[in-house]
């Protein structure tokens, strides 16, 4: 399969998407509920979970998948050379 990085970072994305907003949208389903019922110290937690949570899901969809696909070179590997630095050496 000869697919372009995009393609496969886009396909990547998507399998995953409705995984994410579910986990998500659990996790903040409970931690509202947190943060409404909760005494003092449980609602700074829960605020600070929901900030986390919010920010969180956010980066790893929009901000980790552009930059692993700038770090990252081509999805073919490499090819590897027979020759070494051993073989060219003379005693």
């Amino acid at each position: 399969t000869n697919k372009a990085k995009h393609e496969v970072i886009n396909m990547a994305i998507n399998s995953t998407w409705s995984r994410t907003v579910i986990t998500s949208l659990t996790t903040l389903f409970v931690v509202v509920i947190l943060l409404i019922f909760g005494g003092g110290s449980i609602k700074g937690f829960a605020f600070a979970l929901t900030v986390g949570v919010l920010v969180g899901t956010y980066s790893s969809v929009f901000i980790a998948t552009p930059i692993m696909s700038d770090l990252t070179g081509d999805l073919k590997p490499k090819s590897k050379k027979k020759s070494s630095s051993f073989a060219r050496a003379k005693a």
